[in-house]
């Protein structure tokens, strides 16, 4: 008898490989959880009483304060475009996915200048109110905790608007219908229909969105707010104190933890969520002011997340070419550098989910299937890039000294090479790629492998001619994903770059810590310009069959 495909030798490397991927995953935790527990109790009485309370306090006011927002927003906007129709419908359900193309700290590097007292909002208010001088009249402060809520929930709320779209859209008509016939009214059966049967799309969007607010440190210095995040940053750079940033770093992971568990819990009944094979809601036609109204509900999220700073990048970018500025030779060369390690963690990531993905699959003859180390390996997203940067720090310089000890190389090759930075953004976006191309393994029929395998062909040789071919538009899309997201990434290049290496990111970082917004402006929208690649490829996913395509290609916590 021959023994199952899952414990061939082959098999056995392919797992082998899997296990070092997922172990690599896990070692920046392990490495921070040492770093953290290895320091004197000074350094915990320290934190406890001047740094961890306020950094704490305005992380979870933040937290809350942003999730509220985005679940407000992206609820609303995805109800109104899946049950009612009105002008300007079939372009705004997708144009409001366009504050994903732009970072959070692009955002409030925009409205820094936007809404500032002399900026141009301000001044057309008080020109339209007969005001002459800000001391008459200004706008509250932009650089304070609600200042950052208001930025930050309305660039990341269509994490929230994409994933309860998909379940409106899907959701069976003769539940609402029985709702309505049982004397409920729109409110009432939305209330008490529609939104609990949304609730574990709502858990994943909000997670997400809460993931990336934790994970945010431009927008939250610039704005002027003490977070979780930022006194990582300024305890490593600006004390170096590395041990008393891991002990703020592992503060940051309780709350990782967190998130994770609400958004596990928020889908503990997610087989019930969905509706297949059923008649979806038809969408109900406005007219007159309800139709204006909704218009402009729709359209304000994308004028004020998206819109707005996109205009005043282009303005920006416009005056400062006429002016004569032109782009200098250092911006040329950070661009350079952010394809750089752009293509080198796309291609590292991609390998990497491949061999995650099509492992960890269940293959002809298996009994079980081994999970767990794509569970693992998927972890990264969840990790905030601070917190990130810091655990893979120590083991990332032993491997340093120890190469270049062998190799008898002067200094830290792997760190002055841009090696370690591309590792770390490989462990935070491998799930992307893992996701998708797990979704991809999942449509195609077992039973091409298994006559693959009859015909003759090897494990390898059934990847190489059977999955890959198929697997082209996962493997793109999850290409595509991870190039835009190492081009945008700020918290762990900010920590792990070489000396005198900028990308577009922390280009655009030193040029609005500086004030000086012209050249900032165009570093921000050729970043744009990439995000709005990926943000299309959503915008083209059908949503079908009870669950939105889009969803293969977006990482869980």
């Amino acid at each position: 008898m021959s023994r199952p495909a899952g414990l061939r030798p082959v098999g056995r490397l392919w797992h082998a490989a899997t296990v070092a991927i997922a172990l690599g995953v896990l070692a920046p935790v392990l490495s921070l959880a040492w770093l953290a527990l290895g320091a004197d109790l000074t350094h915990w009485t320290h934190l406890a009483t001047h740094v961890l309370p306020e950094a704490a306090l305005n992380t979870a006011l933040l937290l809350a304060g942003v999730g509220a927002l985005t679940l407000i927003v992206g609820t609303g906007c995805a109800w109104l475009v899946a049950t009612t129709d009105f002008p300007g419908r079939r372009w705004l359900q997708w144009a409001l996915l366009l504050p994903l193309a732009m970072p959070t700290y692009i955002v409030a590097f925009a409205y820094l200048d936007l809404l500032h007292p002399l900026g141009p909002v301000q001044g057309a208010i008080r020109w339209m109110l007969g005001y002459d001088s800000p001391r008459q009249f200004r706008l509250p402060d932009l650089r304070s905790l609600g200042g950052a809520v208001f930025v930050l929930g309305m660039v990341l709320y269509p994490y929230v608007y994409m994933t309860a779209r998909a379940m409106f859209v899907t959701q069976p008509a003769h539940l609402m219908e029985a709702a309505r016939l049982l004397g409920e009214g729109r409110w009432g059966a939305f209330r008490r229909v529609a939104l609990p049967l949304a609730r574990p799309a709502l858990a994943v969007g909000l997670s997400l969105a809460l993931l990336e607010t934790l994970n945010d440190i431009g927008a939250s210095e610039f704005l002027g707010v003490n977070t979780l995040t930022v006194a990582v940053y300024t305890t490593w750079i600006t004390r170096s104190d590395l041990a008393g940033a891991a002990q703020i770093a592992c503060a940051m992971l309780a709350m990782v933890v967190a998130l994770v568990l609400l958004e596990r819990h928020g889908r503990r009944h997610q087989r019930f969520g969905s509706a297949q094979r059923m008649r979806a809601v038809t969408p109900r036609r406005l007219q007159g002011p309800a139709a204006l109204g909704a218009t402009l509900a729709a359209l304000l999220p994308v004028l004020i997340g998206f819109a707005a700073p996109a205009a005043y990048l282009v303005w920006e970018t416009i005056k400062r070419l006429r002016l004569g500025g032109g782009v200098s030779s250092a911006l040329i060369g950070s661009l350079g550098n952010t394809l750089a390690v752009a293509l080198g963690v796309t291609v590292l990531a991609v390998a990497a989910g491949l061999v995650v993905a099509w492992a960890t699959r269940q293959p002809p003859g298996a009994l079980t299937p081994r999970r767990w180390p794509a569970r693992a390996a998927s972890l990264g997203y969840a990790l905030p890039g601070t917190v990130l940067a810091i655990g893979l720090l120590t083991p990332a310089l032993a491997a340093d000294a120890g190469i270049a000890t062998l190799l008898g190389l002067p200094g830290l090759p792997l760190m002055s090479l841009g090696v370690v930075l591309v590792v770390a953004c490989t462990i935070r976006f491998l799930a992307m790629p893992v996701g998708g191309i797990e979704a991809g393994l999942s449509r195609i029929p077992a039973s091409l492998e298994q006559a693959s395998r009859l015909l003759g062909e090897s494990a390898l040789g059934t990847l190489r001619r059977v999955h890959l071919p198929l697997l082209r538009p996962a493997l793109s899309a999850g290409a595509l994903l991870v190039f835009v997201d190492a081009m945008k990434e700020l918290p762990a290049t900010l920590l792990l770059r070489p000396a005198d290496f900028d990308t577009l990111a922390t280009w655009l970082y030193a040029e609005a810590a500086r004030g000086t917004y012209e050249e900032g402006a165009i570093a921000a929208l050729l970043i744009v310009l990439a995000g709005l690649l990926p943000v299309a490829l959503l915008a083209r996913t059908p949503v079908s069959g009870g669950a939105v395509q889009a969803d293969d290609i977006t990482p869980h916590p």
